[in-house]
């Protein structure tokens, strides 16, 4: 472990003197290197998938796993737009002169070497691997062993274009052991990783964020809710919750429960069952919501659940303070909205929500790196230190003070 990381360390430093056009290049031959082994990438995800039917995976993680020719291209589409992004690297964030005459640059720099542990998802390997190339960061990644031979192949993809281009392959290296042993070894290993960033189920983050040496960025899991406010348009409303729900739910960025303010709850609640029954959604609802439709009972611990499926909770409160309550005790500070036509309203939403990302008439489904205009993301940061939300290059990047002097001393 010891000497493949000290490897990683070594490649990233190569990376100091390349200039951003030569990364781009790089990026766009990296996408198409993508598309050239579409058919071996199919293959191997093949493979994944049958051993997930085997293992009798839940159906939302087996969504997550499969790749198709879409999702491959859109892989390598998301490549491209990172390479079209500014170059995050050697930008000068402030300047100033002190009183004894030196020139003081604070000046953008790689973080060095980023450890990356992930679930399920194949795409997460591009995607981490090309922002880490971009912002000039080497990478270890360690996906599940459900993609295992998905990532792969997608790696193997993207270090024949490093070769090809006489760079150590080991800037965009799987991790060699990916068993518990030896995600615990790489997260003590901070004489040569620089960060830490675990996504996935909320065991992995704990897991990581106790017994990590490293410093760990976390991107936990998303308890997001919608709350629909008496002076909501309603028909906006239900399409947003819709889409907030159903379009996509097992990402970490759909909603999980539905808040209804009192005052309109009798009359919309049959209209919002109507909409999800028709998108074969599974309702869970407190006392007064189950007075008004017939659902299921929704309990104090589903409130605290991330379902990743195409169930949601419904809680009627009072008002929107009683949806900020809700959210203060339930809410895991990733993504919350608000649907109302009150300014007054939404600006204190907005102000007493503590989150990633607060949203007004819009859905949560949102918070995602290429519809921030990242690209792509490692990820959305649950933290408040260093990078929050969808973490694009910029939170991959760190500063030094450059200062230039002549001759003085103190």
């Amino acid at each position: 472990m010891e000497q493949f990381l000290e490897k990683a360390k070594s490649a990233s430093r190569t990376l100091a003197t390349m200039s951003g056009s030569e990364r781009n290049r790089i990026l766009r031959e990296m996408a198409q290197s993508l598309r050239a082994n579409t058919m071996s990438i199919l293959e191997a995800n093949a493979l994944d998938m049958r051993h997930a039917k085997e293992e009798n995976l839940a159906s939302s993680l087996k969504e997550r796993l499969m790749l198709d020719e879409k999702r491959i291209d859109a892989m390598a589409v998301a490549i491209e737009e990172i390479a079209a992004l500014k170059d995050p690297i050697g930008r000068v964030l402030e300047g100033w002169v002190t009183e004894a005459g030196l020139k003081i640059e604070k000046v953008s720099i790689p973080i060095g070497v980023i450890g990356i542990i992930y679930e399920s998802r194949p795409n997460v390997t591009s995607d981490t691997a090309a922002l880490c190339f971009k912002s000039s960061n080497g990478c270890v990644l360690k996906g599940g062993k459900e993609a295992e031979l998905s990532n792969i192949a997608i790696a193997e993809a993207l270090q024949a274009v490093l070769t090809r281009n006489n760079l150590p392959k080991e800037l965009i290296a799987l991790l060699p052991d990916s068993s518990r042993e030896g995600v615990a070894k790489l997260i003590k290993m901070d004489r040569y990783v620089d960060l830490i960033v675990p996504r996935g189920g909320e065991g992995l983050i704990r897991y990581v964020s106790q017994n990590s040496s490293v410093p760990v960025v976390k991107h936990d899991k998303g308890l997001c809710h919608t709350y629909i406010d008496s002076e909501a348009n309603i028909e906006n409303a239900i399409a947003i919750a819709l889409n907030a729900k159903v379009q996509r739910p097992g990402v970490c960025n759909s909603m999980e429960t539905l808040l209804i303010d009192s005052a309109i709850a009798p009359s919309v609640l049959p209209l919002f069952k109507e909409a999800f029954d028709r998108a074969h959604t599974q309702l869970k609802g407190c006392n007064l919501t189950r007075e008004v439709i017939s659902v299921a009972e929704a309990f104090e611990e589903d409130f605290d659940t991330e379902y990743l499926a195409n169930i949601l909770n419904i809680r009627v409160v009072d008002g929107v303070e009683g949806a900020i309550s809700h959210i203060v005790r339930f809410g895991s500070g990733h993504s919350e909205a608000i649907i109302t036509e009150s300014i007054t309203t939404a600006e204190r939403f907005m102000d007493a929500i503590d989150a990633a990302a607060v949203y007004v008439n819009a859905s949560t489904r949102f918070t995602d790196g290429g519809a921030f205009g990242f690209g792509a993301e490692v990820g959305i940061s649950t933290n408040k230190l260093h990078a929050r939300g969808p973490m694009g290059v910029e939170g991959l990047t760190t500063y030094k003070y450059k200062v230039y002097g002549k001759g003085q001393i103190r």
